[in-house]
């Protein structure tokens, strides 16, 4: 029996969003450079999504693009194009243009009035066995409890916040929907790489007096902050 050759199925992928604020390829490219040396486990060779909502058609994008790419950085789309002009290039460039889910269209002048709908209440997904180097946990719309070790090479995502009761070695990414309220617990913190909605210390940045010790991390003013966890 002759089977089909493709399947089309639809999937969610944790990607980041490079936001370009500046016209010189050569600069963005230097920047770029800087942040992936210093997290290269996290951003070597990582699949981004550009944002050029302050860009316009002033800016040579065969030269921008060429400057992202030789950081090793692969660009799967872009957002945030306002520019005509400058989507009419990036088209040409053989790049999709993709709308973030925050873009809603405008409401219809007379919507029907709104039914009221039951929400349910959020889930969390407990995971209670060892996360492995090379493994990946992603708790999609929950919190992520861990209560075992955590080891170097390993990763926790969550959309909501992340719990490790045991060591924890890897990288947790809490708030990977957006959401700057959440935050991360943990008991024994030796991370690799500790994220809250984009905003990411690697190991070296983690304060040492807080290195292996039960800690808290969320975000005051837009930048990653630390306290004991008692």
């Amino acid at each position: 029996m002759s089977q089909t050759p493709i399947e089309l199925k639809g999937s969610s992928f944790t990607l980041s969003v490079v936001h370009l604020h500046h016209h010189d390829a050569d600069v963005v490219r230097q920047a770029l450079q800087d942040k992936v040396s210093q997290a290269p486990a996290f951003l070597k060779n990582a699949p981004v999504v550009l944002n050029v909502s302050t860009l316009n058609s002033e800016v040579n994008w065969r030269q921008m693009q060429q400057a992202i790419a030789s950081t090793g950085l692969h660009i799967v789309g872009v957002s945030g194009c306002k520019d005509e002009a400058l989507k009419r290039m990036i088209v040409r460039a053989g790049l999709p243009l993709l709308s973030e889910g925050k873009e809603q269209k405008p409401a219809p002048e007379a919507p029907e009035p709104a039914k009221p709908v039951e929400i349910p209440a959020a889930r969390t997904r407990v995971i209670n066995a060892p996360v492995r180097s090379g493994q990946q946990i992603y708790a999609k719309n929950s919190d992520l409890i861990v209560t075992s070790s955590v080891s170097a090479g390993a990763e926790l995502i969550a959309d909501g916040n992340i719990h490790i009761y045991g060591m924890m070695r890897g990288r947790a990414l809490a708030g990977a929907g957006g959401d700057r309220d959440c935050q991360i617990f943990c008991t024994n913190l030796s991370a690799e790489l500790v994220s809250i909605a984009g905003e990411y210390w690697i190991m070296d940045q983690i304060p040492a007096e807080f290195f292996g010790k039960a800690s808290r991390l969320c975000l005051k003013d837009g930048a990653l902050t630390i306290q004991t966890l008692n």
